[in-house]
């Protein structure tokens, strides 16, 4: 896909690997809509020359703003990138239910929501794009995020069976597999990481190539792993 002069709909774009895909994208010509829900956030992407959306992709309310806030704007590609990590292990303590809905919504039920809305306005454009953001965890997940991995394995399934009833249209349905990156919801995470710089590269370019998968950094280690021994897979990565 050639980027130049396309509509970008970025959710998350405000901030970590979101913020570094809408600037990537930009320089190549596209036109970015970013979507974010802290107000300084969302004016310094507006002073960048940003169309930016407050919304929260925690409830139902997200994709209907930003919905609305589109109007009868078309878009070329739409990237779910936003999501959130959430406390879940009972070695620690009882975890909060609550927040566990939040991150299974933003994670799983938004990105479906945007894509049933959008879905058949992408499917009228000469050649578009769904990208869809799960991680490494989606593969084999790990004892500490137990709803996270879930969220992720669970968009990873409905990516593969959406690609699958949009074969032959122009729609390319990407997922993208990112490892652990520097970024706010990692920050209290030990041990080497990705830019979010460099992990937005990669994803950048499965997009201008037309690729179906971009397994980002070691993702590509792990997704061997995991093709050689499932079980080996899930040993390794249980154990963070």
């Amino acid at each position: 896909m050639r980027l130049t002069g396309k509509t970008v709909l970025l959710t998350g774009g405000t901030a970590g690997i979101g913020e570094a895909m809408a600037r990537q994208l930009k320089e190549k010509e596209a036109e970015v809509i970013v979507t974010g829900r802290s107000r300084e956030r969302l004016e310094k992407m507006r002073a960048a020359g940003f169309q930016a959306i407050s919304a929260d992709l925690t409830t139902p309310q997200g994709a209907i703003d930003i919905v609305d806030a589109l109007g009868e704007r078309e878009i070329d590609v739409l990237i779910n990138n936003a999501g959130q990590g959430v406390d879940h292990d009972f070695r620690e303590g009882p975890p909060d239910v609550d927040a566990a809905d939040d991150c299974i919504f933003a994670n799983l039920n938004t990105p479906i929501r945007l894509i049933a809305a959008f879905v058949e306005q992408l499917k009228a454009r000469p050649e578009a794009a769904i990208v869809n953001v799960t991680s490494g965890l989606a593969i084999a997940p790990r004892a500490g995020g137990p709803v996270y991995c879930a969220t992720k394995a669970g968009l990873r399934a409905y990516t593969q069976a959406i690609r699958a009833q949009l074969a032959g249209t122009s729609v390319n349905v990407i997922e993208a597999l990112p490892p652990v990156v520097d970024t706010q919801m990692t920050a209290a995470r030990s041990g080497s990481k990705m830019s979010a710089d460099a992990c937005a590269r990669q994803i950048v370019a499965a997009i201008e190539h037309d690729r179906t998968e971009a397994n980002v950094g070691m993702v590509k280690l792990l997704k061997a792993v995991h093709s050689a021994s499932p079980a080996l897979a899930r040993r390794i990565m249980l154990r963070f």
